[in-house]
Protein backbone atom coordinates (compact mmCIF):
# COMPACT_ATOMS: atom_id res chain seq x y z
CA UNK A 1 0.00 0.00 0.00
CA UNK A 2 1.40 3.33 -0.84
CA UNK A 3 -0.82 6.04 0.39
CA UNK A 4 0.67 8.54 2.33
CA UNK A 5 2.78 11.45 1.63
CA UNK A 6 4.74 12.07 -1.77
CA UNK A 7 8.42 10.97 -0.85
CA UNK A 8 9.77 13.33 -3.69
CA UNK A 9 6.83 16.04 -3.75
CA UNK A 10 6.37 16.11 -0.08
CA UNK A 11 8.12 14.72 2.41
CA UNK A 12 11.73 15.14 1.15
CA UNK A 13 11.43 18.89 0.67
CA UNK A 14 9.73 18.88 4.36
CA UNK A 15 13.22 17.23 5.54
CA UNK A 16 15.22 19.60 3.34
CA UNK A 17 13.78 22.62 5.19
CA UNK A 18 14.89 21.47 8.79
CA UNK A 19 18.03 20.19 7.74
CA UNK A 20 21.59 21.80 8.25
CA UNK A 21 22.49 23.49 5.00
CA UNK A 22 18.60 22.62 3.59
CA UNK A 23 16.95 24.56 0.89
CA UNK A 24 13.46 26.63 1.58
CA UNK A 25 9.94 25.21 0.61
CA UNK A 26 7.63 26.82 -1.29
CA UNK A 27 3.80 26.78 0.58
CA UNK A 28 1.31 25.73 -1.95
CA UNK A 29 -1.27 28.05 -2.74
CA UNK A 30 -4.35 26.17 -3.17
CA UNK A 31 -4.79 22.27 -2.61
CA UNK A 32 -6.96 19.95 -5.13
CA UNK A 33 -8.66 16.52 -4.22
CA UNK A 34 -9.04 14.07 -6.57
CA UNK A 35 -11.11 10.48 -6.45
CA UNK A 36 -9.87 6.69 -7.03
CA UNK A 37 -11.01 3.52 -6.75
CA UNK A 38 -7.88 1.75 -5.40
CA UNK A 39 -5.17 2.99 -4.38
CA UNK A 40 -3.02 6.03 -5.87
CA UNK A 41 0.07 4.72 -6.18
CA UNK A 42 3.22 6.60 -5.12
CA UNK A 43 2.90 9.14 -8.32
CA UNK A 44 -1.01 9.37 -7.60
CA UNK A 45 -2.04 8.69 -10.77
CA UNK A 46 -3.46 4.99 -10.54
CA UNK A 47 -6.71 3.83 -10.40
CA UNK A 48 -8.69 7.74 -11.05
CA UNK A 49 -12.39 7.66 -11.08
CA UNK A 50 -13.67 7.64 -14.30
CA UNK A 51 -16.70 9.35 -12.83
CA UNK A 52 -15.66 12.39 -12.75
CA UNK A 53 -11.86 13.59 -13.48
CA UNK A 54 -12.12 16.63 -12.10
CA UNK A 55 -9.74 17.84 -9.28
CA UNK A 56 -11.53 20.12 -6.41
CA UNK A 57 -10.26 22.44 -4.57
CA UNK A 58 -9.59 21.81 -0.51
CA UNK A 59 -9.31 24.13 2.41
CA UNK A 60 -7.53 23.12 4.78
CA UNK A 61 -7.50 24.56 8.47
CA UNK A 62 -4.53 26.28 10.30
CA UNK A 63 -1.87 22.57 11.55
CA UNK A 64 -2.39 22.26 15.01
CA UNK A 65 -0.46 19.32 17.17
CA UNK A 66 1.01 18.40 13.82
CA UNK A 67 -2.36 17.87 12.57
CA UNK A 68 -5.08 19.64 9.58
CA UNK A 69 -8.21 19.31 8.55
CA UNK A 70 -10.79 20.48 5.73
CA UNK A 71 -11.81 24.22 7.01
CA UNK A 72 -14.56 25.89 4.43
CA UNK A 73 -16.25 24.52 1.61
CA UNK A 74 -16.27 20.77 1.54
CA UNK A 75 -14.97 19.10 -2.22
CA UNK A 76 -17.64 17.60 -3.60
CA UNK A 77 -17.91 16.23 -7.48
CA UNK A 78 -20.57 14.66 -9.85
CA UNK A 79 -20.77 11.43 -11.14
CA UNK A 80 -20.74 12.03 -14.96
CA UNK A 81 -22.12 8.53 -16.25
CA UNK A 82 -20.80 5.37 -14.77
CA UNK A 83 -21.42 3.33 -11.26
CA UNK A 84 -17.90 2.73 -9.76
CA UNK A 85 -16.55 2.36 -5.56
CA UNK A 86 -14.50 5.13 -4.50
CA UNK A 87 -11.91 4.09 -2.02
CA UNK A 88 -9.13 6.70 -2.24
CA UNK A 89 -8.62 10.40 -3.10
CA UNK A 90 -5.04 12.13 -3.70
CA UNK A 91 -3.74 15.91 -3.04
CA UNK A 92 -2.40 18.20 -5.71
CA UNK A 93 -1.13 21.48 -5.79
CA UNK A 94 -2.69 22.41 -9.08
CA UNK A 95 -6.32 21.25 -10.67
CA UNK A 96 -4.26 20.02 -13.96
CA UNK A 97 -0.83 18.28 -14.20
CA UNK A 98 1.06 19.83 -11.00
CA UNK A 99 2.67 17.69 -8.48
CA UNK A 100 0.93 14.91 -6.12
CA UNK A 101 1.50 15.57 -2.68
CA UNK A 102 -0.45 13.04 -0.81
CA UNK A 103 -3.10 10.34 -0.56
CA UNK A 104 -5.26 9.12 1.83
CA UNK A 105 -7.79 6.18 2.33
CA UNK A 106 -11.10 6.75 2.64
CA UNK A 107 -12.43 5.39 6.20
CA UNK A 108 -15.46 3.63 4.11
CA UNK A 109 -15.53 3.04 0.66
CA UNK A 110 -18.09 5.20 -1.24
CA UNK A 111 -20.70 3.57 -3.96
CA UNK A 112 -21.32 6.24 -6.80
CA UNK A 113 -23.14 5.73 -9.60
CA UNK A 114 -24.25 8.29 -12.21
CA UNK A 115 -25.41 11.21 -11.49
CA UNK A 116 -25.19 11.06 -7.32
CA UNK A 117 -22.70 13.37 -5.59
CA UNK A 118 -20.05 12.29 -3.60
CA UNK A 119 -18.79 15.53 -0.97
CA UNK A 120 -15.64 15.15 1.00
CA UNK A 121 -17.11 15.71 4.47
CA UNK A 122 -13.45 15.34 6.58
CA UNK A 123 -9.57 15.26 5.37
CA UNK A 124 -7.49 14.71 8.43
CA UNK A 125 -3.36 14.53 7.79
CA UNK A 126 -1.08 14.11 10.30
CA UNK A 127 2.76 13.93 10.78
CA UNK A 128 3.69 11.82 14.05
CA UNK A 129 5.43 11.29 15.94
CA UNK A 130 5.26 14.57 17.63
CA UNK A 131 7.59 14.94 20.88
CA UNK A 132 5.10 15.35 23.67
Amino acid sequence: MTVGFSAANTANKWLDVVRTGGSSFTAITTAYVKLHTGDPGSAGASNAAAGSTTRVAMTQAAPSAGSMSINGTNPSWTNGGTSETITHISVWDASTAGNFLYSVALTASKAWASGDTLTLTSCTVAITPIAA
